[in-house]
């Protein structure tokens, strides 16, 4: 029990840190919509080909999905291992003391932490989101699942970019509206390059 509470303590004391809050929205807003994108490119490759596989696309999305996360989880823990590592000697110089083993140390540790997973579970989360219209519909009718992910990718891109707008102070649904009109031509562009080869 003693460990549960000083564990909280520790992740409240993350939240707390000033540079926390925006270098995870940063990062997840920016690997969130990296996943998106990708997908959206899985789907007109896969599901809006002449002749879609339903394990195709279903494997397809998840392995991108799991290897995008495991891709960016690892860069983000070992840039915020980096940018962590010189925070603490700055202050080891300002303090004229070693914080190896100190609350504060643990408290950087942790933040490393909570950044990665945060980040790995992004492109999970947009995997799971545009997976979901074909493991309900299965066989049955793939393209209408592909029309149906392709309308949850794009409204993951305006919620994603509507948060932005309300965090920056910025219209929402104007943000939102741009994010998601990035996604439609995105998916069109790729979708005629599809169609060229």
């Amino acid at each position: 029990m003693a460990n549960n509470d000083s564990l909280t303590k520790r992740l409240r004391a993350v939240l707390d840190e000033p540079e926390t809050g925006p270098t995870l929205r940063r990062f997840f807003v920016n690997t969130i919509f990296d996943s998106t994108f990708v997908i959206l490119g899985i789907l007109i490759a896969s599901a809006f080909s002449s002749d879609p596989n339903l394990r195709i696309v279903i494997v397809t999305i998840t392995t991108s999905s799991v290897a995008l996360g495991i891709s960016t989880g690892i860069s983000v823990f070992e840039a915020e291992t980096m940018e962590q590592s010189i925070k603490m000697k700055e202050m080891e110089r300002a303090m004229l003391t070693s914080l190896e083993d100190t609350h504060l140390h643990k408290v950087s540790r942790l933040t490393i932490m909570v950044i990665a997973v945060v980040n790995f579970t992004a492109p999970i989360l947009a995997g799971a989101v545009t997976l979901t219209p074909f493991l309900v519909m299965g066989e049955n009718d793939i393209r209408t699942a592909a029309y149906i992910s392709l309308g949850l990718a794009i409204t993951i891109l305006f919620v994603v970019g509507a948060a932005m707008g309300r965090a920056g102070g910025r219209n929402p649904l104007a943000q939102g509206a741009r994010m998601a009109v990035a996604g439609i031509a995105a998916f069109l562009l790729c979708f005629w390059i599809e169609s060229l080869l």
